[in-house]
């Protein structure tokens, strides 16, 4: 991953958690929103419980009251 992939999801960890209490469903569509913006075309955003979470390092996002994160995964090369 490159410098300037690492800051967007940097920055889009900042504003998932200022926005833990939203809905997923919610918070997700506004993740979409920037990574589409920063012009990634092959990716995954997956909502899950917390205790499926095996790699903090995906998490860009925290949902429904803290008790949901919203994961990204990068497709392809």
């Amino acid at each position: 991953m490159n410098r300037w992939m690492a800051g967007v999801l940097l920055g889009l960890l900042a504003g998932g958690a200022a926005a833990a209490t939203k809905p997923c469903e919610e918070l997700k569509a506004e993740i979409e929103v920037k990574i589409q913006a920063a012009g990634v075309t092959s990716y995954t955003l997956e909502i899950v419980r917390n205790d499926e979470v095996t790699d903090p390092s995906m998490v860009v996002g925290s949902c429904d009251g803290g008790t949901k994160k919203i994961i990204y995964q990068k497709n392809g090369s």
